[in-house]
């Protein structure tokens, strides 16, 4: 069955296809936006949104017959009834492991786009630089100065809220006003600004959750809820921001329940014709054609296309004449930090439930500071008032057990860290060669573990935070580890990565496959390296700036 051409398609619904669906319509181009799972409806869909804890069955926890259904989801916070739909029946579309990889995954309208944890920071110049100075991987074939107007671009829509800081290592951006630290936050800012001069510091997470109203949406209300979707828009998701601005100029066609397995390749032209789906329903297949096309169907999954895609010509794949196509998978490492006690705040409280915390921005390996590793780490953490549930310790019973209960607790304060994980080729995403999925499509195969430089990292970062919590006067501070595998981070990058030269990378500078230019790779799959800092802004920079190039070069009849 052969349907209509449009002027370019669109891989996936998520914050890089939410954003290339948004820019090339606004530019003028008929857009088809393929998702392969569900319609998921601003407002009408967040059946929890408003739900209290007490109308869940389990009160938002998990049991036996979901984690059997769910064997991946299991192994961390993920697995609970709050927002189940949301994430992907790991036995409806497996994946195998040569090593461990926790793989979480959203198969809807919107991605993770609506369950993301909306931190959002700028990759700094020396993150684009640091593959070069080091003669790591390959080098960035861009640098931060030639990114920056695109951050700009998406900030301001998107709705970020920061603090104007002034460190190189984190940029600023175009913020709306930040969400302020809490009193006991601002305590320990204070005497750890005094005691490292400034060098390490406190501030508040910058998170796409608005504090002021914007377009339709409304300012954040403090509920703590962001997980379940936002029935008043204020954190940033396709959903609330870039689909309805799609929506709006007439130009788009969205179509979900539909699996793109195959780019389609005309080898005379070589260039991409199409692609090839397979409706998640009825499972038949059917081809759509267009002019350009925007793969943006999450890291993993935007390599599984190109692996699957034009193996007539190139047996590894659309993309894969490098040799790196599935390779330089990486993640964020972290779970480890250090925690403490407040004294002296009995009288004091924290107000509303902030849907970020502070964040300790990277000191290592900056300016004059050596470490025996490469690269550094981040904290994200915040302070606030034990709760009822740190009497349950104590097995009470009775009125001084229930009095106890009621009031709050002391003030505590820690932080995770989170360290950037070096690009490496022998991290890597193949397809088995045995395994299907239910609509009997090859699976992906996943090997990948962290290295040495993250295990002498991992030292510092759980060093440092004790450290820091001690010279602020924290008491009873104690650290934790516990335990990481990769994907744990949900932050998967790699596997198709930028390049200067098509001998070493998949993707050119305006983030084309160097095989195909009419075929644009702008999510985590494209990155080179990591940085230590959340990725999806820069996803969102990368997006608008490739739509840019694209249509300009239709316009130029270059694709």
């Amino acid at each position: 069955m052969q349907e209509p051409q449009y002027d370019a398609i669109v891989v996936g619904s998520g914050i890089s296809g939410g954003w290339a669906a948004k820019e090339l319509t606004e530019k003028g181009l008929k857009v088809l936006m393929l998702e392969r799972g569900r319609n998921v409806e601003h407002i009408k869909d967040y059946v929890n949104a408003t739900k209290p804890p007490w109308a869940y069955p389990h009160r938002g926890g998990r049991t036996k017959e979901m984690e059997s259904h769910y064997p991946v989801l299991k192994r961390d916070y993920p697995l609970n009834e709050k927002n189940l739909d949301f994430w992907v029946k790991d036995e409806e579309s497996p994946y195998t492991e040569t090593k461990r990889f926790d793989w979480y995954r959203g198969y809807q309208v919107g991605g993770r786009s609506l369950m993301w944890g909306r931190q959002s920071y700028r990759h700094s110049p020396q993150d684009f630089e640091a593959n070069a100075k080091e003669g790591i991987a390959v080098d960035w074939p861009i640098r931060y100065d030639e990114l920056a107007p695109w951050y700009d671009h998406v900030e301001k829509f998107a709705g970020i809220s920061g603090s104007l800081e002034g460190l190189a290592q984190l940029p600023d951006g175009k913020f709306q006003p930040p969400m302020p630290l809490n009193c006991g936050e601002e305590l320990v800012a204070g005497k750890l600004h005094k005691q490292f001069g400034g060098t390490r510091r406190i501030i508040p997470g910058r998170t796409a959750n608005l504090t002021e109203n914007l377009q339709a949406r409304v300012k954040c209300q403090s509920r703590n809820a962001c997980w379940l979707g936002c029935p008043y828009g204020a954190y940033f998701s396709t959903q609330s921001s870039t689909l309805p601005a799609a929506v709006a100029t007439g130009n788009l066609t969205l179509m979900p329940y539909q699996i793109v397995s195959e780019i389609i390749f005309d080898k005379d032209r070589k260039r991409a014709s199409g692609v090839r789906v397979v409706d998640a329903v009825t499972e038949k297949t059917i081809e759509y054609s267009a002019k350009v096309i925007f793969v943006c169907a999450s890291t993993l999954n935007s390599a599984w296309l190109l692996m699957n895609s034009a193996t007539d010509i190139w047996p590894g794949g659309l993309g894969s004449s490098s040799g790196e196509l599935g390779h330089n998978l990486m993640d964020h490492h972290f779970r480890l930090g250090a925690s403490g006690d407040i004294d002296g705040m009995e009288d004091k409280y924290n107000y509303g439930r902030r849907p970020t915390g502070f964040y300790i921005p990277r000191y290592r390996n900056v300016g004059k500071d050596k470490r025996d590793y490469l690269r550094g780490f981040g904290y994200q953490g915040g302070a606030s008032r034990e709760e009822w549930g740190r009497a349950v310790a104590e097995l009470g019973i009775g009125a001084a057990f229930k009095d106890n209960a009621a009031m709050p607790g002391g003030w505590t304060i820690g932080a995770s860290a989170f360290g950037e994980m070096l690009p490496n080729h022998a991290n890597k995403v193949t397809l088995d060669p045995t395994k299907k999925d239910k609509w009997g499509l090859p699976v992906l195969n996943i090997d990948c573990a962290t290295g040495e430089n993250e295990a002498r990292m991992r030292k510092d970062m759980t060093a440092d935070m004790a450290e820091m919590l001690t010279a602020a006067g924290v008491k009873n501070v104690r650290t934790f580890d516990s335990g990481y595998f990769p994907g744990m981070g949900i932050h998967e990058m790699g596997t198709a990565r930028m390049g200067r030269d098509p001998k070493t990378s998949v993707l050119n500078s305006h983030n084309q496959v160097w095989d195909a230019p009419n075929v644009f790779v702008t999510d985590g799959a494209a990155m080179t390296s990591a940085s230590c800092v959340n990725p999806s802004l820069t996803y969102m920079a990368l997006t608008a700036r490739a739509a840019e190039f694209a249509v300009n070069e239709l316009k130029k009849r270059n694709l």
